[in-house]
């Protein structure tokens, strides 16, 4: 049994005492589950799902409190404190996340939010770093184009928006293919659009594929049909209006209506798509 500290674990209760309750922890030995975390009606051989932290002294220690993030993940995490050693996070747990002096690119001060990278220091102990680069790779390995990822908004550029994919490599929205506002330390699912020669990652908030298409431009007719055959939408519409009205991207709702177009089932006019009477 593999155990590690700053991961989830499902463990088996081995004994209960008035402390709480013991737990195999494989070759880590027996954890201590504190009286206050153990589950009502809990009994020795039971499973429990906890995490794995270290108390007061260093020590592992198992609590059913769920932190932010497990150690090797980024988190967007408040400020709460700030020594002469280095500023503590709040990131769920009772014990505070450590982010010394060392590990912060920027000096941080209490009641900021910062994007941070959990990791286990050389002596063993849970820390977090903004110097996220030290961790997050530029060049992506082991993802494929179409395939749906985790992201964790970063830092706008001049280009877009970057985005930690995965909890390991960094990936970049560009601005042309925001359909909907995000913002720094927000988690959501998006797509791998294109990975390019060099590594890089090119994302998307949008399925990629001509399907995808297909099914929304079944959308578009329906909602004409539903409006007397008219939308008030060109190519030419914000993405703003065009994301309000069908929660989709500007590139998309262009790709539908050409498909649209080609079929004959609808005109583009200066002011909006018109539905051709015959698909009515």
């Amino acid at each position: 049994m593999s155990v590690d500290v700053g991961r989830f674990a499902r463990l088996k209760v081995t004994r209960l005492e008035d402390i709480g309750a013991r737990l195999d922890a494989g070759s880590m030995g027996e954890l201590l589950l504190p009286a206050r975390f153990v589950p009502a009606g809990c009994k020795p051989g039971d499973l429990v799902m906890v995490f794995v932290s270290l108390d007061s002294e260093d020590r592992p220690i198992a609590t059913t409190e769920t932190p932010r993030a497990q150690v090797n993940e980024c988190a967007w995490l408040k400020v709460v404190s700030v020594s002469d050693v280095g500023a503590f996070l709040d990131w769920g747990l009772a014990k505070d996340l450590f982010v010394p002096f060392s590990e912060q690119r920027v000096p941080v001060q209490v009641g900021q939010f910062c994007l941070v990278y959990v990791y286990e220091d050389n002596t063993g102990r849970l820390a977090a770093t903004t110097r996220l680069n030290r961790f997050i790779k530029d060049r992506a390995q082991g993802l494929s184009e179409r395939q749906e990822v985790s992201l964790l908004i970063a830092d706008r550029t001049d280009l877009g928006t970057k985005a930690i994919i995965n909890h390991q490599f960094w990936g970049l929205l560009y601005q042309d293919q925001l359909f909907k506002p995000v913002r720094k330390g927000q988690r959501l699912q998006g797509y791998i659009q294109r990975i390019r020669p060099d590594g890089k990652v090119e994302l998307s908030l949008y399925e990629p594929g001509y399907g995808k298409v297909s099914d929304f431009a079944e959308s578009v007719l329906d909602a004409l049909r539903q409006n007397e055959g008219f939308l008030p939408l060109t190519d030419k519409s914000p993405p703003d209006a065009i994301y309000k009205t069908f929660n989709v991207s500007k590139s998309v709702f262009k790709q539908a209506i050409g498909a649209l177009y080609k079929k004959h089932l609808i005109v583009i006019e200066k002011g909006g798509i018109r539905l051709i009477e015959q698909a009515r």
